[in-house]
């Protein structure tokens, strides 16, 4: 159980139901930009550290980064040559609820355009469809739209 959670009352836990919206992380807090899904799923701790290593890249750490999910769920998964019960399978990797509305990254910097490349390039990375949302003063520096 590595890279997950430090402390947990249950090892193993169901997945559930995913919510279709979120409407309580939906707007920026700390950042000028950000990154908002459009669809609900879940997204690997793989899947959110290679996207935050490309955004320190593109930024080349002149910019202050949010990461607002944290993979709390454990997704097991049994081999393929096992037969049917004996129990529920080894966790493969830890996961994170993503509802469509929620925000996953917060940035901001002096220079408007990086960051805004930067998370374009971020998004080829996650396996939901994701939009770019800024606050109001940000745009009154009149910038480009991507």
């Amino acid at each position: 159980m590595k890279n997950g959670p430090k402390n947990l009352k249950f090892k193993k836990i169901k997945k559930g139901k995913l919510t279709k919206f979120e409407f309580k992380s939906n707007v920026l807090k700390f950042g000028n930009v950000g990154l908002k899904a459009m669809e609900s799923g879940i997204i690997n701790l793989k899947q959110i550290e290679s996207s935050r290593q490309i955004i320190t890249k593109k930024t080349k750490r002149n910019s202050k980064l949010w990461v607002k999910t944290f993979p709390y769920l454990p997704i097991s998964s049994k081999p393929i040559g096992t037969r049917m019960g004996k129990g529920k399978g080894k966790i493969s990797y830890w996961g994170a609820k993503i509802s469509s509305g929620n925000i996953i990254f917060e940035m901001s910097g002096s220079n408007n355009k990086l960051l805004v490349i930067s998370l374009l390039s971020c998004k080829s990375k996650l396996p939901i469809k994701t939009k770019i949302c800024y606050k109001k003063i940000f745009w009154l520096t009149k910038t480009k739209k991507f």
